[in-house]
């Protein structure tokens, strides 16, 4: 199943509202959210930095991980970046393939 990385930063409302309800609580969501769409929750990391939080999910296809930026990125609590990742396999097989390329000025 494909893994996507979803960085996450909040707003002062969206760290208010984190304060109350806990850490734990955003794993939880973002689990449940991931088990409706058919995929389950890797990894969720608190983290320092420009990004607030890191959190890794298997879903079946990137409908299902659009489907989930756009639920999260339309709340005022968060803003999210996506990130489809590959694995050793699928990044060997792009190697791999042969591409046609020329460089601006060449």
């Amino acid at each position: 199943m494909p893994k996507y990385l979803f960085e996450a930063n909040y707003t002062p409302e969206g760290v208010a509202a984190l304060k109350e309800s806990g850490a734990s609580s955003r794993a939880k969501a973002v689990n449940d959210m991931a088990t409706a769409l058919g995929g389950s929750l890797d990894s969720f990391h608190f983290a320092f930095g420009d990004v607030d939080a890191y959190v890794i999910v298997d879903l079946p296809d990137d409908e299902a991980a659009a489907a989930a930026a756009f639920t999260v990125g339309a709340s005022p609590m968060t803003k999210l970046k996506t990130v489809k990742l590959l694995t050793l396999d699928e990044a060997d097989a792009a190697i791999s393939r042969s591409v046609s390329y020329r460089a601006p000025g060449n």
